[in-house]
């Protein structure tokens, strides 16, 4: 029964929390409301028995992604009242999108009301005593091991190419040579001068 509350809970306050996180205003409030949703979806993973998904949610899309969305929208200023303006130019790939998510609902209801999941069949059957982690570890680490060595180098590629396309020679920015730097002397950077009284000082 307490489990029963917890889920009819958290469900609830994702709904929520999605709708404020589309109906409000300010974007700051709206990364407010997407961070409660990942909160309570954390939650209803930990009921699913997955709490390695609910760490992730908390920790990298919490700690991380959202963090990162609430700073990007405190610090640039941007005029929310001009990207507004022109927000009607995508209105039919709003409405296409709709009528995909939509259609999704349905077949998911449809899918769930043709009966329950036969866990005993799945692909990779795991143990009941063996931890969620420690599943997900020796399934990715033994027979998805290439494949998640390759969305490695995929990220790390793609890492790369952002640096590449994003980084630009300044030529108003004086560059910093640490070598100069660690070989000048003393009496180099510095002069001794006895200047006369009640002249000005020449650079």
């Amino acid at each position: 029964m307490i489990q029963l509350l917890a889920f009819y809970l958290f469900a609830f306050v994702v709904c929520a929390s999605g709708a404020m996180t589309i109906l409000s205003r300010n974007p700051v409030h709206s990364v407010l409301w997407l961070i409660l949703a990942f909160f309570n979806a954390a939650g209803l993973m930990v009921l699913a028995n997955a709490e390695f998904i609910a760490m992730l949610l908390v920790i990298v899309y919490v700690g991380a992604v959202a963090v990162l969305f609430l700073f990007v929208v405190m610090m640039l200023n941007i005029d929310f009242a001009e990207l507004r303006a022109g927000v009607m130019r995508y209105a039919a790939v709003g409405v296409a999108l709709a009528v995909a998510l939509v259609a999704e609902i349905l077949i998911a209801v449809g899918a769930y009301s043709a009966g329950a999941l036969q866990l005993g069949r799945r692909v990779a059957p795991v143990d009941v005593k063996v931890p969620n982690i420690e599943a997900i570890g020796q399934l990715l680490y033994s027979r998805y091991l290439f494949v998640f060595e390759g969305a490695g180098l995929v990220l790390l590629v793609a890492m790369i190419g952002a640096i590449v396309l994003t980084l630009r020679p300044r030529t108003d920015v004086k560059p910093q040579k640490i070598s100069r730097q660690v070989q000048r002397r003393a009496k180099d950077a510095t002069r001794n001068v006895n200047h006369p009284v009640g002249q000005g000082v020449e650079l």
